[in-house]
């Protein structure tokens, strides 16, 4: 039986959420104990298993929360008008709008690692990252003919898996050179080749 969601419990389910980004981000994933977010919290170690298993799954609630974030972007960005044809436009709009946020970029990067080394961990990540590309590739389904893909890419479904690769990549230039400004550049550069060519 789940507990009932009280105003206090989802109160203290954020301030852990919110705590362990800022633990993450400043010591690396796999330097952070349960201890130092219950005590960024202010919080006891009953009160984090009152809401996670472990800091596993707490990664992947902050996770959830990105990725659903960037599926929304994505998706607004790539709602074009009935009559619209130009679809640099909807490109440039995922660049300027897309989550490029350092901090979750550093987390993520750590958590990728832990969970290489981790088969049952990766699995997971694995399916959470498939349901990002599936929000992209439904977008590009629904502009579909408004898309000119090169043949290199061939299909809406890889399409959609070069998209979330370009971002991929994009945010990694953008760990190293914190230049995020050219990291959108790039971002639009590349969904151009990729998608309007």
């Amino acid at each position: 039986m789940q507990p009932r969601v009280t105003k206090r419990r989802a109160e203290t389910r954020a301030k852990l959420l919110e705590s362990a980004f800022r633990v993450f981000a400043d010591k690396g994933f796999g330097m952070v104990r349960i201890d130092d977010v219950c005590s960024a919290a202010g919080y006891t170690r009953g009160a984090f298993y009152s809401q996670f298993e472990s800091l596993d799954e707490l990664f992947f609630t902050l996770y959830d929360e990105r990725a659903q974030v960037i599926a929304a972007q994505i998706a607004d960005a790539l709602l074009l008008e009935a009559d619209a044809t130009d679809v640099d436009m909807a490109i440039e709009k995922v660049s300027a709008t897309l989550l490029l946020d350092r901090d979750w970029l550093l987390i993520k990067t750590d958590f990728l690692l832990h969970a290489a080394r981790h088969p049952d961990i990766a699995e997971r990540l694995a399916a959470h990252r498939a349901q990002l590309r599936e929000v992209v590739e439904q977008r590009l389904r629904a502009v579909g003919d408004q898309l000119s893909l090169p043949k290199s890419i061939g299909s809406i479904p890889d399409a959609a898996r070069a998209v979330v690769a370009a971002y991929d990549g994009v945010t990694v230039q953008l760990l190293v050179d914190r230049d995020l400004a050219a990291a959108r550049r790039w971002l639009t550069q590349l969904l151009t080749t990729l998608l309007n060519r």
